[in-house]
């Protein structure tokens, strides 16, 4: 008899995890071995427990889910990751397709669904939702260069140009060009308005 798939979940809702865990154990095929309420202990409990799949949620509290799947691809390159989210916009798919993510589902996926994926992803495959990727294709590319997002993102907190300019090593000057050329790009009125277009579209 096959022995059977050893999955790590991560995810720091504490009732969606344990929700996920008992589905998942209910299938003969699958175990889940290790769980984790960060992304920090994702990576280390998937190494120590040297799992074959895991299960990450997007966003997570100190490494989120594409940054654990970065990290595992370095560390576990066996591991295959999937991702689970609430928030499926078309850039985090595009990024976790870049960090060599193979599954990426919204949180409203089946446990019969997700049972499935987990098995394709094991055997070398890939799975991603149908909308969101058709979502991603309508999108385009991310029209911002990194550091016109990286500005962008530390924009969006609403802190002043100056204390920008300190966080970024930039002077006031030149991340006011940055925002401005962001604006123009999302066809923004305001910076306030361009952060929220960014982080709509899962750019920043």
């Amino acid at each position: 008899m096959t022995a059977p798939i050893r999955i790590l979940l991560a995810d720091d809702e504490h009732l969606i995890r344990t929700a996920l865990a008992q589905m998942l154990d209910l299938e003969e095929d699958l175990t889940v071995v290790a769980e984790a309420v960060d992304g920090e202990h994702a990576v280390t409990a998937a190494v120590k427990h040297s799992v074959d799949v895991a299960v990450l949620d997007l966003q997570m509290p100190k490494l989120d889910g594409i940054a654990v799947a970065e990290r595992l691809t370095e560390l576990l390159p066996g591991c295959g990751c999937v991702i689970v989210t609430s928030h499926g916009r078309p850039g985090h798919l595009k990024r976790a397709l870049a960090a060599g993510v193979r599954g990426f589902l919204p949180k409203t996926t089946s446990a019969v669904t997700l049972a499935a994926v987990v098995r394709t992803v094991h055997a070398g495959g890939r799975h991603v939702d149908p909308e969101l990727a058709a979502e991603a294709i309508a999108a385009g590319d991310c029209p911002l260069t990194p550091r016109e997002a990286d500005v962008l993102e530390l924009a969006a907190t609403g802190a002043p140009i100056d204390d920008i300019a300190d966080r970024a090593a930039l002077s006031p000057g030149t991340v006011r060009n940055y925002i401005s050329s962001a604006m123009t790009k999302l066809n923004a009125s305001n910076r306030h308005e361009a952060c929220a277009i960014a982080r709509r579209m899962g750019w920043i």
